[in-house]
C-alpha cells in the first residue's frame, strides 16, 4: 500500500476562515479578552498558536517542520506543523517559588474503581449538562434521567469493567502521573505540590480544591491531562472549577493560570513517536502496517455549530506525530478515526468500527491501533480498542493486529509536562487582578473564552442533525424515531417523578424518588 493518509468517504471536516487577533497570555488577569468565534488553531500563525496555550515567552525558540512528504496524501490542508519545544532555562522562575506556594492541579474524567461503582459513575457523568443536553423546559429531568440511564447502561458497563480486572485503572494512573510530575518539577528546582480532581469520580476536583485550600497554595497551574481540547472534557471541567471558583474568597484572590491543550508539546510529540516506533517493530514487516489513530469522538455538533477546535487539534496533533515519523523514515500509511459514539446524534466521522471493516475490505493485513487522545489506560483502551476493535479487525479479514500503549508515565513526557508548567508560571498572575475581574468567569483564557462564551450561549438552540422527515429506513427516520422514544420517556419519567408510582418504581429502578 502507497503511504499516506488513508481517504475514507465517511470524512467529514469543518474549518474556518476567521482572522485572528495576537491573544494576550493565559492568565486570570486576561479574562476580560474577547476572541473570535471558530477557533481551529490551522488559522492560527505559528506565533499566534504558540501564545494562545501561553506556554512560553514570545522570546522564546521554535523548531518546526515546513515541508512534508510529497508521498503522503492528507485529508484536510494543512499550514506549517509548530512543534512547541521547550526552553525553561530562559525563563526565571526562582522569585516565584521562593516567595509562594505553587500548585499544579491535575483534571481527568475519572473512573469507577470496583464493580459496585459503576453505576453511581455513570450517573455522575450522565447528569452533567456538557454530556446530555436537555431542552430548558426538561432541565428538571437532567438528574432523572441519568438515574434511569446509568441503571439501564450498568449491567453492561460492569461487564466491560470485570473484563479488565474489576474496575479502572485511571486513578491509580493518574495517581502517579502526579507523583512523578511533582518529582519532575522538584528536579528542576520548582518545589510544587500537584493535586489529582477528576469529574466524575474520587478524588472529585472539589476535594482537590479543598487541599489545594489547606496547602495555602497561592499560585495555581490548572493543567487537563487532555492533550487536544474539547467543550466535553477539558471544557466541562474547567465549567466546573469555574463554579468553584465563583463563590470563594479564597479562589478569587488565588492567582492562577491554564494550559488548555498542549498537543503540540515537543516531549508529547516524541513520546508518542517513540511508542509508535518500538510497537512497528514487533510486525513482520512493519513497513506493511498502517498507523491508525482512534480517538475519542464528540458529537458533530460540538464542532460546526459549538466552534469546538477538538477535530482541528487532532487532525493537527495526528499530523506533528507523523512528521516525527517521516524524520526517522518512518512513512507507514496512516488513518484516523472516532470511537466511542453514543446516541441517534451524528458524531465525528469516520467511525473507528466502519473504518476496520473498510481497511479489512482494502486488503490491509496489518493494523496499529494508537490511542491518540487518551495519556492513561482505561476502559477505552483496554476493552474498546484491546477487545471489541481487535475482534472485529480479526473478522474483517486483518491478520496482525498491535496496539500502542498510553504514555502512563513516559519519562519524556513527564519532564516537558513540568516544562509546559515552568514555562507557564511567568503568566500566573502576569497583571494586578481586581476582585470584580477575579469573579468572572475563569474558563475565557485565551481562545478557551469565546469557545466556551459561545458554546453557553447556543448549546440549547443548536439544530438537529437533520432538519427534514424523511419515510423509510433512512438516517432521518432512525433520528427522528429515537427523538420519539426519548420523549416517551421524558413524559414517563415525569408522571414517576411527579406521582411516585409507575413500572420504574415496581421494579426499583426508580427508589430514589419515593
Amino acid at each position: 500500500m502507497r503511504s499516506g493518509r488513508i481517504q475514507s468517504s465517511a470524512s467529514c471536516s469543518a474549518s474556518s476562515s476567521s482572522t485572528f487577533p495576537h491573544p494576550p497570555c493565559l492568565s486570570s488577569a486576561s479574562r476580560h479578552c474577547k476572541f473570535p468565534r471558530l477557533l481551529s488553531p490551522r488559522a492560527l500563525s505559528l506565533s499566534q498558536r504558540v501564545s494562545r496555550n501561553c506556554l512560553v515567552p514570545e522570546t522564546t525558540q521554535f523548531s518546526f517542520s515546513k515541508q512534508s512528504s510529497t508521498n503522503r496524501k492528507r485529508l484536510f490542508p494543512v499550514n506549517v506543523g509548530a512543534l512547541v519545544t521547550s526552553n525553561t532555562e530562559a525563563i526565571s522562575t526562582g522569585p516565584l517559588v521562593a516567595e509562594e506556594k505553587i500548585g499544579v492541579l491535575l483534571l481527568n474524567l475519572g473512573g469507577p474503581e470496583t464493580l459496585d461503582d459503576v453505576q453511581p459513575f455513570l450517573f455522575n457523568l450522565f447528569a452533567d449538562p456538557d454530556i446530555i443536553r436537555l431542552p430548558r423546559l426538561f432541565r428538571f429531568l437532567q438528574k432523572p434521567l441519568a438515574q434511569f440511564i446509568s441503571v439501564l447502561r450498568a449491567p453492561k458497563s460492569k461487564e466491560g469493567y470485570a473484563s479488565i480486572g474489576g474496575g479502572s485503572p485511571l486513578r491509580r494512573i493518574t495517581d502517579d502521573q502526579a507523583e512523578e510530575l511533582r518529582k519532575s518539577l522538584w528536579a528542576k528546582d520548582v518545589p510544587a505540590k500537584v493535586y489529582v480532581g477528576m469529574r466524575y469520580w474520587h478524588p472529585f476536583t472539589e476535594e482537590a480544591i479543598e487541599q489545594i485550600k489547606r496547602d495555602g497554595i497561592t499560585k495555581l497551574v490548572v493543567l487537563p491531562l487532555y492533550p487536544q481540547f474539547s467543550i466535553s472534557t477539558s471544557g466541562s471541567s474547567l465549567r466546573l472549577l469555574e463554579s468553584i471558583f465563583r463563590d470563594d474568597e479564597y479562589l478569587v484572590n488565588m492567582q492562577h493560570t491554564v494550559i488548555p491543550s498542549w498537543y503540540q508539546r515537543e516531549g508529547y510529540i516524541k513520546s508518542m513517536a517513540n511508542l509508535i516506533e518500538k510497537e512497528l517493530q514487533k510486525f513482520d514487516r512493519p513497513e506493511k502496517v498502517v498507523i491508525f489513530f482512534s480517538a475519542h469522538g464528540v458529537p458533530l455538533a460540538y464542532v460546526e455549530e459549538a466552534g469546538d477546535p477538538y477535530k482541528a487539534e487532532m487532525e493537527e496533533c495526528v499530523d506533528l506525530i507523523i512528521e516525527e515519523l517521516e524524520k526517522r523514515k518512518i512513512t507507514n500509511a496512516y488513518t484516523l478515526a472516532y470511537q466511542s459514539r453514543v446516541g441517534p446524534v451524528e458524531w465525528l466521522k469516520p467511525y473507528t468500527d466502519d473504518t476496520i471493516v473498510d481497511l479489512g475490505r482494502k486488503g490491509v493485513k496489518g493494523l496499529l491501533a494508537v490511542p491518540i487522545s487518551f495519556v492513561s489506560e482505561h476502559i477505552e483502551t483496554l476493552e474498546e480498542i484491546d477487545v471489541e476493535y481487535k475482534e472485529l479487525a480479526l473478522e474483517s479479514g486483518i491478520q496482525n493486529w498491535g496496539r500502542v500503549p498510553a504514555l502512563g508515565c513516559e519519562p519524556m513526557f513527564i519532564s516537558d509536562l513540568a516544562d509546559a508548567v515552568i514555562e507557564s508560571l511567568p503568566y500566573v498572575g502576569a497583571m494586578a487582578v481586581s476582585n470584580l475581574e477575579a469573579r468572572q468567569s475563569l474558563v475565557p483564557l485565551g481562545s478557551v473564552e469565546e469557545l466556551l462564551a459561545t458554546y453557553d450561549s447556543q448549546r440549547r438552540e443548536l439544530p438537529a442533525p437533520v432538519t427534514v422527515w424523511e419515510w423509510g429506513w433512512t438516517k432521518s427516520a432512525e433520528t427522528w424515531n429515537g427523538r420519539a422514544a426519548m420523549l416517551a420517556v421524558l413524559v414517563l419519567l415525569l408522571l414517576e417523578v411527579t406521582t411516585g408510582e409507575g413500572f420504574l418504581h415496581q421494579w426499583g429502578i426508580l427508589p430514589l424518588f419515593h
